[in-house]
């Protein structure tokens, strides 16, 4: 279990120049373009997480931290289809105080350490990279199960039961937990790539044989999101043409065929998932020629997202810029600079 004490430091760098640029400027509504309403509901907090965390613990509840942006289509579909549905909202509800922490915001925030920073540097200190990114926590402030991007309505509602009936304490983790629901309609199949890494898979060999980036995707045969990534997303001309400056490899997550991790071990590659913690399929996890990771993707996402992971890491861009987000948004922008629509949820 990751320990939430996360002792933000002073001396994390955030070039306010940069930051000026990404965020918007409010309208005269005061809200800025793209605001989406959150649930009333949700805590007004003065985002000091040791107080929260005690007021939830003496309501009988746990605490959320909901990190978001505006302008986020991810973050307007967990407010509309999975807050906004009844059931789900009533469990959310009753078991949770959740708390929305601006990615780019400027509030002050004091961690369970006492360390006062902004929203921003908290959520960088965090490694927050994709929005929305939540963090579900426990009476000490520890990370029961943290969502690192969008989940749709069914997985998101497993999850908000697994940590509200303390489930982590069964020794049973969160995947299994989901897996075992049935909730997903899906081929049943686990989907190859033409060019991929044949089997068994020997990512240690690859990686001293390969200069390229290595794309690893954890997914399982039900998934009706590793469907739409093989059976659509990847079929895009651009998207394929992105995904070839990279070795891949797919393996299932559940499975308990062998192979050879990047650093050379021999794993079950449940045993290598669970290790890795992956909480979500597809996740798409990265490694550099050396074979250390250096980027994942572990939530639903669409194409521009998919395609901008890709090359993300095959340009090289995540060493220059950390953050994934401004990445996405730098991006963007030159795209329609020069006349190219960009639809986040195509």
């Amino acid at each position: 279990m990751i320990r939430f004490l996360v002792a933000v430091a002073l001396s994390v760098v955030v070039s306010v120049a940069l930051a000026a640029q990404e965020e918007a400027k409010l309208s005269p509504g005061l809200q800025n373009p793209g605001y989406h309403e959150q649930p009333a509901w949700f805590k007004a907090s003065f985002l000091d997480l040791r107080e929260d965390v005690a007021e939830a613990e003496a309501a009988g509840k746990r605490l959320m931290l909901y990190f978001y942006q505006d302008g986020c289509p991810y973050c307007a579909k967990l407010l509309h289809e999975s807050f906004g549905d009844r059931a789900i909202a009533s469990l959310a509800r009753e078991h949770f105080e959740v708390i929305a922490i601006n990615l780019w915001g400027d509030r002050e925030v004091t961690a369970l350490d006492g360390e006062a920073t902004t929203e921003k540097a908290f959520a960088s200190a965090l490694g927050v990279q994709f929005t929305p990114t939540l963090l579900l926590l426990d009476e000490s402030g520890d990370v029961v199960l943290r969502i690192n991007g969008y989940f749709p309505p069914h997985r998101f509602q497993a999850a908000l039961r697994y940590v509200a009936e303390r489930l982590e304490s069964s020794g049973q983790g969160f995947n299994a937990f989901a897996a075992a629901g049935g909730l997903e309609q899906a081929t049943g199949q686990l989907h190859e790539e033409g060019g991929f890494l044949s089997k068994p898979l020997r990512l240690a060999e690859n990686r001293a044989e390969s200069e390229r980036p290595l794309v690893v995707m954890f997914e399982q045969p039900l998934c009706k999101a590793c469907d739409e990534l093989h059976l659509d997303i990847l079929r895009r001309e651009p998207v394929a043409v992105s995904l070839s400056a990279l070795d891949g490899a797919v393996l299932n997550a559940f499975s308990t065929e062998r192979l050879q991790t990047p650093d050379g071990r021999t794993l079950a590659a449940r045993d290598w998932a669970k290790e890795m913690g992956i909480e979500y399929t597809p996740s798409l996890v990265f490694f550099d020629a050396d074979g250390a990771e250096v980027f994942r993707t572990e939530g639903y996402l669409k194409a521009f997202h998919i395609q901008g992971a890709l090359d993300y890491v095959a340009t090289g861009a995540y060493r220059w810029q950390p953050s994934f987000q401004r990445y996405l948004s730098e991006r963007r922008t030159a795209l329609e600079a020069r006349g190219i629509q960009v639809d986040l949820m195509e």
